[in-house]
């Protein structure tokens, strides 16, 4: 009995995950340890089916003439409320949603009534040389990938959304990088060397109309829609995802201050920069990825088909052309 005891006391002093053992949670470029293999031990939801991100493969996606243009509300003005930037530990974080009557939101495209209002935006990057957004499109991944996240103005609040299918709709563009800068990110990029240690937020000096941070009226003609997860603990099946064809440029330059953020790391030590802060691609299992009437679709999705009935329909003369 004494040496159950001290066998008990023994297991019970050695270290766990951290994952477990403080509910922490990080990318394997941080620490494996509680990287997301070990999600799933501190939210069971990151372990389950319909999780993101994904792979759209597009000789599997199906036109949907239901998924309409977008309808946005407040996406074409610099509003006068300042925004919040934070650095969390895990991302760039623009908080937007304002405690005012108007704010920006979207509705129509196929999402469920009465629409849904923006919560925030934030990024994922990969390491210098290395691509990093979390969705590709026929394995093609952008240089990063930004999220407008959204919420269903039927729900109270963020708690009350996460547990519904339909609680969430989130933007994903994907960013490629060119020499020169785009201009419409120097505001939130000006502001990044401000974030000098995680958990620090600063306001932004200036708005902008969140309109120039998305592709043109054309490409947002342009996208697939899919139901999937957040792609951080909890991992809540709760998001309808837009992801966009067209992607929108940022400078090299841009992308390389994205990588010198300071991520979380052990007291006392110096932070290292953040990057590749994003979770590996999910099973799409039994969903249907869907596209708008303007986005692209590999050729064998409508040439097959076609082939398989013009060989039936040359069968059928042939029958009926030797009688019987």
């Amino acid at each position: 009995m004494w040496a159950l005891g001290f066998l008990l006391r023994f297991l019970a002093m050695q270290p766990v995950a951290q994952v477990d053992a403080t509910g922490a949670w990080c990318y394997d470029s941080q620490d494996p340890e509680c990287g997301p293999t070990h999600w799933k031990e501190l939210a069971p939801a990151c372990g389950g089916p319909a999780q993101s991100p994904i792979n759209i493969d597009l000789r599997l996606v199906q036109r949907d003439y239901t998924l309409e243009p977008f309808i946005f509300q407040g996406y074409d003005t610099a509003p006068l409320d300042p925004w919040t930037l934070e650095n969390n530990g895990h991302t760039v974080l623009l908080q937007v949603s304002s405690g005012q009557q108007s704010y920006p939101g979207i509705r129509g495209a196929g999402l469920p009534s009465p629409g849904y209002r923006l919560l925030q935006l934030h990024f994922h990057w990969g390491s210098p040389g290395h691509k990093g957004s979390e969705h590709s499109l026929d394995q093609k991944h952008g240089s990063m990938e930004m999220h407008m996240v959204h919420m269903n103005t039927k729900y109270r609040d963020l708690r009350e959304a996460q547990r519904h299918p339909d609680g969430l709709a989130v933007l994903a563009v994907l960013l490629v990088e060119e020499d020169r800068d785009n201009t419409n990110f120097s505001a939130i990029v000006s502001a990044l060397k401000n974030l000098s240690l995680p958990g620090v937020s600063v306001n932004l000096t200036s708005t902008f109309p969140l309109a120039s941070l998305l592709p043109s009226a054309v490409g947002l003609l342009r996208y697939y829609r899919y139901s999937g997860s957040l792609t951080t603990p909890g991992c809540e099946p709760a998001v309808l995802w837009t992801v966009f064809e067209n992607t929108v440029p940022i400078g090299r330059a841009q992308v390389a201050q994205f990588q010198t953020i300071p991520q979380t790391g052990p007291p006392g030590l110096h932070p290292r920069p953040l990057v590749d802060n994003l979770r590996p691609q999910q099973p799409l299992g039994g969903r249907r990825v869907l596209a708008s009437p303007g986005a692209s679709l590999r050729s064998s999705v409508s040439t097959l088909p076609c082939l398989h009935l013009a060989l039936l329909g040359l069968g059928v003369s042939l029958r009926l052309w030797q009688g019987p």
